[in-house]
């Protein structure tokens, strides 16, 4: 982002209005976060990966250095094996919200921003068994058993949607849609926000995402990994961070360093492509900046 495009983004947004900063993976979220926080606010993630404390290379998530810049909310708060989804993630914005500093949202989940401004319905938490079940079935099989609307209305391809999709119809006995529909209003209305959703060139982004995983190996990423490899647990919403199973394959010795770096690189871009496509299709009505200007 050039200079003059970051000047005039920073004076047409309001001083006190909540910010929501959404975009691709290594396409500049946090540092833009930072200079919208330098005239007041406190930053707060949306990240799924960057909640976990044993995760902060890996992740991408701000460094020491950058959060004492500025107040940083729901970063690296949690332990790996802690049960964490978007509602929980919600009940904690809320309670910051109350707060009554004006917040900057930054983070690369668009289910959190979502949730946020359409509102998230309260469906009964699953129950472990339930859900241990579950990891053991194949994803067709979850497909065949779903109700027709929610089907209808889900990822298909993901499969983290449909099993809590079939999680959910299970335990409860009602489909995913007949529950969405009950859905209460939103925590922030995204008229009364400054949305901004981060449009980033691909050969530009794809060429980020190589350097910083390079950057993240040579910043401690392997060492990170490797305090978790005794008790990794593939299952585990942490340990499916992007770029652990393929570091835990190398430590395991089922990949050189290499592969496991072409690896981590490829799903990296992979799940940048999948959050492209969520803002084009999602965010339509969120202002896009271009990256890079």
């Amino acid at each position: 982002m050039s200079q003059t495009a970051t000047a005039q983004l920073l004076e047409s947004i309001p001083a006190e209005r909540p910010v929501l900063i959404a975009g691709p993976t290594a396409s500049g979220k946090s540092a833009l976060a930072l200079e919208i926080a330098a005239r007041g606010g406190v930053i707060v993630n949306a990240d799924a990966s960057q909640v976990y404390a044993c995760w902060r290379v890996i992740s991408a998530r701000p460094s020491a250095a950058e959060e004492a810049l500025a107040a940083h909310r729901l970063y690296g708060h949690l332990p790996d094996d802690a049960p964490y989804s978007t509602g929980h993630w919600l009940r904690e914005v809320e309670t910051i919200l109350s707060q009554g500093k004006r917040p900057i949202i930054v983070g690369g989940t668009g289910l959190y921003f979502q949730a946020l401004t359409e509102g998230l319905a309260h469906i009964p938490q699953t129950p472990a068994d339930t859900r241990k079940h579950a990891d053991t079935i194949p994803l067709e099989t979850l497909i065949g058993e779903l109700d027709a609307e929610t089907a209808k209305g889900i990822d298909l391809a993901n499969r983290a949607r449909v099993q809590r999709a079939w999680e959910v119809l299970t335990s409860t006995g009602r489909g995913l849609a007949a529950w969405q529909a009950e859905t209460p209003p939103p925590l922030l209305r995204l008229e009364d926000c400054t949305p901004i959703a981060l449009d980033v060139d691909r050969d530009w982004l794809a060429a980020r995402i190589q350097k910083r995983f390079d950057l993240m190996i040579e910043g401690g990423a392997l060492e990170e990994v490797r305090a978790v490899e005794p008790h990794y647990n593939p299952t585990l919403p942490a340990h499916k961070a992007i770029g652990v199973p393929e570091l835990i394959a190398y430590l395991r010795g089922t990949l050189t360093l290499d592969q496991a770096r072409e690896a981590a690189i490829i799903a990296t871009r992979q799940y940048a492509k999948r959050q492209r496509t969520w803002i084009r299709s999602k965010m339509g009505a969120w202002q896009k900046l271009t990256m890079p200007e």
